[in-house]
């Protein structure tokens, strides 16, 4: 009887205290990490595993939580708060959001069981490094496509563990092969040749001839040629894809008889994209931008389009991107690198540098044969408005079928807003090309063996643009994905409540110029800044409701607009890239010329706009000081050009 106690003892105690096996079978912790390495103090989600002795999760110990060391969480105003213990074991894992790593180690303990985790450690600049060094070597060397080559491949270094071969293996294998792969990029590559083919058929039936002397009939100045297409850019307002490849396309030949250099028209046609499409009631951006709004939980649901009109006002560097490219075309003046190829078209009727390398093949759209004016006009006066007519149906055609049931009775801005652009862009580049390619043959400009001829012309002119998009999109998605460059950043924005605004709008701007997407960069920081913008202007700041509303306000709009900015300044920005391509323009002398432009609105929408805006200014103070602040400056330094004196003049 003496050993009873001690039998009862020891079956109390296995009964109470979980062992690190089952059945005769050995448990084991794991940490399972989302990825085998960590940028800097960038987030990285965990799991932690009960696991038997072949590999899978174990249910046996559910309900208990796993002891955390060396990771945190970050709070809204910047601190790192401990992490103690991990969320419930369930079906022998418990899954941990979001943490950063303090240490070299990361242990895990439940009972007895242990495991450790030794991430390898990328310094959070590196993250910064590859469109850095592809803009500036851009920038520097004009060799576009080495350039961006080389900004991949040592972000792809990195992310490999400095091994040299390794990333040369997966940067072709792996980045460049996803980033073809995404359905949205191969949508945008096909209708950009597509379009180009389009182009090609209605310019050699002779089409852009007889369109370029109808305008020239109606519109003999250079101010009415650019103010015609700072218009078109406002009309085409509900996709800044469908803005830049129309209006670029539709204008080229005909500014180019008005010597508009193709650096200005690139100029106008980007600066009427995003801009315009960002601040419509109506486009394929709303809808993003709403749910950007909802996710980030400061508002309820119903009150979310509300939230979006409030901000509009806000929008400071869209509308005086806007309001520049009309101030730019009603003056003619110019001021920097823009002056300089505003001269050189005028003086010498270069439309493009010596050397230049358009984004689009000048030589596909010669005319074939002597086809008569009149005949040959029908061919654009038809394909454009029905393809303009197909982008809009596309659209709501899509977000007719995406809404489903709740179709019927959608408002319009509810349907563009749910709309797929890339489904609408394939079928109205295509079915232009076709229509085309149609009319040349029914109206005797073309036989069908050179039209088709014509329009695989066109496409091959865009190829070095499409080389240069892929190359684009790929460093940005490896900064997004691998480098975690936004996030990084944003982690580093903690001003006081009457700064955030102001804040916000550079890191925006700085996010979106490192990756090149206006989208991206508002999916990076509107969950971050729209929360932060609400905790500090709480109740406990102390402020003026006023003031408090016009931080929060100003916040989430100067999201969009630094979005916008940094996107007009980067090489990388597929909508730049695009502007180049529709105005065949060399893509290195549109970047040059555009940022100085894109600064001076920017500074702009920063000194009168953001900065005021944190301390209570209404927006529409802001906005009439910008404006006036612009003409201003464009007045000082900018100068017109006369053709044939050694200087502009005021």
């Amino acid at each position: 009887m003496r050993y009873c106690h001690q039998i009862l003892a020891l079956a109390l105690l296995t009964v109470l205290v979980p062992l690190p096996h089952c059945c005769g079978e050995e448990l084991r912790l794991q940490i399972v990490p989302a990825r085998a390495y960590v940028v800097g103090d960038v987030p990285v989600e965990l799991a932690v595993r009960v696991i038997g002795p072949d590999g899978q999760p174990r249910a046996e110990l559910d309900g208990q939580q796993v002891r955390l060391d060396g990771v945190a969480v970050r709070l809204l105003d910047g601190r790192l708060a401990p992490v103690s213990t991990s969320p419930p074991l369930k079906q022998g894992t418990a899954e941990l959001g979001p943490v950063i790593v303090e240490s070299d180690t990361v242990v895990a303990q439940l009972g007895s069981l242990t495991a450790r985790w030794m991430p390898r450690r990328i310094p959070g600049f590196v993250c910064l490094v590859p469109p850095l060094v592809a803009i500036v070597l851009a920038l520097l060397t004009r060799e576009v496509l080495i350039s961006l080559f080389v900004g991949i491949y040592l972000g792809v270094f990195a992310v490999e563990g400095w091994d040299a071969v390794a990333a040369l293996w997966r940067t072709l294998d792996r980045h460049i092969l996803e980033t073809v792969a995404d359905p949205s990029h191969a949508a945008v590559l096909l209708f950009t040749a597509a379009l180009g083919g389009m182009i090609g058929v209605v310019s050699r039936s002779g089409g852009m001839e007889a369109l370029v002397q109808l305008l020239a009939g109606r519109v003999r100045s250079r101010k009415g040629g650019m103010l015609s297409g700072w218009l078109l850019g406002l009309v085409i307002f509900f996709d800044d894809y469908a803005n830049c490849l129309l209006v670029g396309a539709t204008l080229r030949p005909f500014t180019d008889k008005l010597r508009i250099s193709r650096e200005k028209l690139s100029f106008i046609v980007d600066s009427t994209a995003a801009p315009v499409a960002t601040l419509a009631l109506v486009s394929t951006w709303i809808g993003y931008q709403l749910s950007q709004f909802e996710d980030a939980g400061v508002v309820p649901a119903g009150e979310v389009y509300g939230l979006f009109l409030h901000c509009l006002p806000y929008s400071f560097y869209s509308i005086f991107a806007i309001c520049f490219v009309f101030l730019v075309a009603a003056s003619e003046r110019d001021f920097g690198p823009m002056l300089a190829a505003e001269r050189r078209a005028i003086r010498e009727g270069r439309v493009l540098r010596d050397g230049a390398v358009p984004l689009a093949d000048p030589d596909f759209d010669r005319r074939e044969g002597q086809s008569s004016s009149r005949r040959a006009l029908a061919v654009p006066v038809i394909v454009v408005p029905v393809m303009i007519a197909l982008v809009l149906y596309g659209l709501y055609s899509s977000g007719s079928s995406a809404l489903g049931r709740a179709a019927h009775g959608a408002s319009l801005r509810d349907v563009l807003g749910n709309a797929d652009p890339y489904q609408a862009l394939l079928w109205a580049s295509f079915g232009a090309g076709f229509l085309a390619i149609a009319l040349s043959r029914l109206l005797g400009l073309l036989s069908v063996a050179k039209a088709v001829e014509a329009w695989v012309a066109g496409c091959r002119s865009m190829m070095m643009a499409l080389i240069i998009l892929v190359l684009a999109w790929t460093i940005g998605d490896l900064c997004r994905n691998y480098l975690f460059t936004g996030p990084w950043l944003v982690a580093r924005v903690h001003p006081s409540p009457h700064l955030v605004p102001a804040a916000v709008f550079v890191a925006s701007a700085v996010i979106s110029f490192s990756t090149g997407t206006s989208f991206g960069t508002m999916a990076i920081v509107i969950p971050v800044a729209a929360p932060m913008a609400w905790a500090a202007t709480g109740e406990a700041a102390g402020l003026d409701p006023a003031v408090a509303e016009a931080i929060r306000y100003a916040t989430l709009a100067s999201v969009l607009s630094g979005a916008v900015f940094g996107d007009h300044c980067s090489p990388l920005s597929d909508t730049t890239i695009l502007s180049s391509i529709a105005s065949a323009a060399d893509h290195i002398d549109h970047v040059r010329t555009q940022a100085p432009y894109a600064v001076l609105a920017a500074a702009t929408a920063l000194v009168t706009g953001y900065l005021p805006a944190g301390f209570g200014m209404p927006p529409y103070v802001s906005l009439a000081g910008g404006v006036v602040l612009l003409v201003a400056v464009l007045y000082l330094f900018g100068k017109r050009i006369s053709p044939s004196s050694e200087c502009g003049h005021d």
